[in-house]
This record gives C-alpha cells, structure tokens and sequence, in this order.
C-alpha cells in the first residue's frame, strides 16, 4: 500500500461516507482509496463546484464534507466554494495534491493559499505520520468545525506505507458530527437568567449554530414569552410556531422588522448578529440589551453590534439550563412578547406572501414576486432550496417557504454568485427525500453552467429556476440611479432554455404566470428529467433587500 492509498482508507473507515471532486494525477490514487473504502464519490465538471457541493452536503447531512482535487490549478480552481466554506466555519476536509518542487509548474504555495481564505493547513509529510496526519484532520474538522487543507505531496503519497489500518476507528464517527461541548461559566448563566427574567418583550434569533437545537430554545422561549427569529442560514427553523418571525435582517418582513426593534432583549444563538441579520445594527433600538451564545469565547463576544453579554457554551446545553432556572422559578412562565394582538399579526402579517404589492410584470416579463409565490403553490412542500447570490435572491428565499431548517441551503457567506447549481447538488445529495430547487440569477447560472452536466448526470430530480434580467442586477440597481454608464453589467438575451436542452434537461420558458402550466406538467411526472425554468423576471427597480443593503454602503 502506499501513502495516498492509506490516508484514504484511513479517512473512509473514519466515517466519511461521500467526497466530491474533479480527479487528475495528483488525486487519483487517494480518490480511489476513498471509492474503495465504500465512500460515494461525486464527480463534478469544475474545482470550484466540487467544493462548494461538498459545504452544501456537510451543511445538510450532518456529515463532514469531502473534496478531493489535483495539485496547483486544482486547486485555485476551488478556492471561491473553499473561502465559502472556511467563513462559514463548515466541517470540511479538502484532499490536494501538492507539486513542493518549485521548478514544477503546478507549483504554488498552497499552504498560504488556504490561509489566506480562512482554511487550516495541513500536510502529510512522511510516509509513517500520514495516517495519523489524515485522521487529525478529520478531528479539526469535526470538533474546530473547520475547513482543513490536507496537502499531499506526489513524492510523499507515492511512498510505501507500512504501517496499519484500524477500521474501528471509524465508530464512533459514523452517525454524524457531534462533538462534546464546553460547559457555560456558571456566572454567565446567572447574568443571562437575570436578564431573561427581567425582559418584558425578549426575541431569540437563531443562526446556523442553532439548526440542532430547535427543541431546547422552542421549550425556553415558551418559558420567557419570547418571539423567534433566525438569520438567513436557519430559515425554517421555528417553522409551525405561532411566535416565528421567520427571517430577521434584509430579509425580514416589515412586522418582523417592527417587532423585533421593539424588543428590550435580544439573543444571538449560534448567530454573528452580522450586519445582513440585523440591518447594519438598525434593527437593534437604543437600550436594547444584547447577548450572544456560541461555542467559543471569540464567537460569543465578537459581533456586528455591541454586546452585553457573551455566553460561550453550546446552544442546546445554554438552553437547557436556562430552562431549569426559569421553571425553578416561583414567579412561572412569563407573557413576555407574546400577546393575541401579536399572534394575530404574525399570523396575518409574518409572511412576505402576505405583504402586498403591484405586480409588474409587463412587455414579457414576470414580475419575480409573482414567479416566485406561483412556484411556492406549485412544488411540493417536501422541497429543498438553495440559492445563489444577487439582486434576486430575496424572492426565492422569502416567496418560497420550507417545512424545517432542512429544506433551505444558503451559501452567502462570502457573497459569490456563482455558486448556487453546485449548492443545490451537495444539498440534493445531502437530502434525497426532497425535491431539490435551485434558484439561480442569470449571472451565476452562467458562472457554474458546466455543473448542468453533473445535475443530468446524476439524475437529480431538481428544478432549476434562473431569475433572469440580463445583468448582473445588484450593479445595475447600485449604480444606474447615479448615471454611470451601465454597458459593462448588461447583456444581450440568451436563450437559457436552449442552453438547457442541450445539456439533457427538460425546460420552460416563463414570461407571465400562464407560463407556470409547464412547470405543473413536469410535476406530474415522470421527473426522469430535471427541468429549467427560465423566467424573464422585472427589471426596472432593485429587490427590496438590496435596498435596504445598499443604505449601509
């Protein structure tokens, strides 16, 4: 056996279970290794899909992500999805091979490479140490929640390795990523308990590192009367409450918006409280005390808003023992924010598709309110939707609802577009009992077109929908009010659906709701072919969150 053979095995019996990539010389031997083990391996067309459809199924499977890729333009081919990936903190181990003789012309100095995104580097630099090297990976990846670049230099994973495999190992791993968690210094407990008990209008807003414990801050919200938020990342969470606001920040509806600057209390679980969840701080009223709880002490007092308070601790854990204060208590459960006038809004109001508007639609084009609210009564509930990056994106993440944190995958953390086809693949890969959705500008469908393939490909029963203004819509819409001259962000028609069909896939143009009738048809079986909507959307004005985004430029 040799080193690349072995540190694929190894990583296999350690619990991966699939790995995306593109495979060159430099990878093949470690990918087959995996392939071996009993690992799936997903072949993308480009590095840089591979990357970001392995964040997309470590966020949705619970499993820590994999990508495999070859030395040097491997990859800086993957580097955007890696920079996704590392700002978002995603379990994540990348395989690359390493050319370390610098007259190579694959050389590149890929250990400052993965440093400069965020990712931790790592190398296997002798045959003996490689096991336990790949393995250590695996740990950072898991317990740290980083992504790892684990080097592999061709003349090292050619060497013979003599030592053993232990396929034990993978044990303890192979049900998912939990990982033991600090315990909450008893004296920040105390201060939170207090501030909770003297709140009168409390709202929890959850992040990405709540998504596990909707459970324990449901229990302790009913207990504090607070109302429920999330930021983008874990929209859903709190669906079927009758206190969810759904989405705070650029997204939020305006009820959310009002209430949430009403309340005297807010807590930041698992969530940065970065300037798209709270509107550049706006959504934050003067007095309002703030709390953040996250796993680490920098995570837990390092914000986009002043904190008052910083709990470093798990979610679940922190919620957990709050509730047991707040139950021991004499005084009971509180009334808090909640109220049957605010039941009734939320109800009547605490959706987007319950905001009026005036339809737009016009000379061939479908107003993108109307595309995305018909695409919602259309696809099954059973969905999951990803979205790329761009002056749409608001309408398919807010028109278009979903049961649970599991049936939304958001990949904004670095605000590349281009990266949305690829998340949907990872997600789609991730989840199967779902019907997968993937909500594309016409720009960044173009960017990550070579992955239609690998959507035919694989069978993917997904629905492609691509918003499609002919520019890249966000330039436009920030600098056209200003008279700059807008020819370097505008483009001629393409005829996307074409492009579509002659990748294998079913597609639809849409220009008015009628059009939707084909996308109802494809529905009704026998989905062997996955089908693109190509809608015409409105033009004339920027989305209403990029509004609101661009008053913090």
């Amino acid at each position: 056996m040799i080193v690349a053979e072995a540190v694929g095995r190894a990583l296999a019996a350690r619990g991966v279970r699939t790995a995306f990539g593109v495979v060159g010389s430099g990878n093949f031997h470690v990918t087959n290794a995996l392939v071996e083990g009993g690992v799936r391996f997903v072949a993308a067309r480009h590095e840089g899909g591979a990357a970001t459809m392995a964040d997309a199924y470590a966020r949705m499977s619970g499993q820590v992500g994999v990508v495999s890729v070859h030395q040097g333009p491997g990859l800086t081919n993957a580097m955007t999805g890696l920079a996704e990936a590392a700002k978002s903190r995603t379990p994540l181990i990348v395989l690359a091979g390493e050319a370390t003789d610098v007259r190579s012309n694959f050389h590149v100095d890929q250990e400052a490479l993965a440093t400069a995104v965020g990712a931790v580097p790592m190398r296997v630099s002798d045959a003996a140490g490689a096991v336990e090297t790949a393995l250590e990976a695996y740990r950072v990846a898991v317990e740290e929640r980083r992504t790892v670049l684990l080097n592999l230099p061709l003349d090292v994973q050619a060497a013979p390795y003599d030592g053993t495999l232990d396929p034990s190992a993978g044990a303890a791993a192979a049900s998912g990523l939990a990982v033991p968690a600090p315990e909450a210094d008893a004296g920040e407990l105390a201060e939170l308990a207090r501030l909770l008990a003297e709140s009168s209008r409390p709202v929890f807003i959850a992040g990405r590192g709540a998504r596990a414990a909707r459970e324990e801050l449901t229990e302790l919200a009913d207990l504090a009367g607070a109302l429920l938020a999330t930021s983008a990342v874990a929209k859903g969470l709190f669906r079927g409450s009758p206190w969810d606001l759904d989405v705070s920040g650029g997204f939020a509806t305006p009820l959310a918006a009002e209430l949430i600057r009403e309340a005297d209390l807010v807590i930041g679980w698992g969530c940065a409280l970065n300037m798209w969840t709270t509107r550049q701080g706006t959504l934050i009223s003067p007095g309002t005390k703030v709390v953040k709880v996250d796993l680490d002490r920098p995570a837990a007092v390092e914000a986009f808003v002043p904190v008052d308070l910083g709990v470093a601790g798990d979610v679940a854990g922190v919620a957990r023992s709050l509730t047991a204060r707040l139950a021991a208590d004499p005084s009971g459960a509180r009334a808090g924010f909640r109220s049957a006038e605010v039941a009734r809004r939320i109800q009547a109001e605490g959706r987007w598709r319950a905001v009026p508007y005036d339809d737009d639609g016009a000379d061939g084009r479908i107003d993108p309110r109307t595309l995305s609210a018909g695409l919602d009564d259309l696809l099954p509930t059973e969905r999951i939707v990803s979205i790329d990056s761009g002056n749409f994106m608001g309408y398919p993440s807010m028109w278009m609802d979903v049961l649970d944190e599991g049936g939304f995958c958001f990949t904004q953390a670095f605000q590349s577009i281009g990266l949305g086809l690829a998340t949907a693949i990872g997600a789609a890969v991730a989840r199967p009992d779902r019907l997968p959705v993937a909500a594309l500008g016409d720009g960044g469908a173009l960017m990550g077109i070579a992955e239609l393939e690998t959507v035919v490909r694989l069978g993917l029963p997904m629905v492609i929908v691509v918003y499609d203004d002919e520019a890249y819509g966000a330039e436009v819409h920030h600098f056209g009010p200003h008279g700059h001259p807008l020819e370097t962000v505008t483009f001629p028609p393409a005829d996307l659906a074409a492009i579509a069909r002659g990748h294998g896939l079913a597609a639809v143009t849409v220009t008015e709701a009628a059009d939707l009738t084909g996308v109802a048809e494809w529905l009704k079986g026998p989905r062997d072919r996955p089908l693109l909507v190509h809608a015409k959307v409105t033009r004339e004005r920027g989305s209403w969150w990029l509004e609101e985004a661009f008053k913090g430029h």
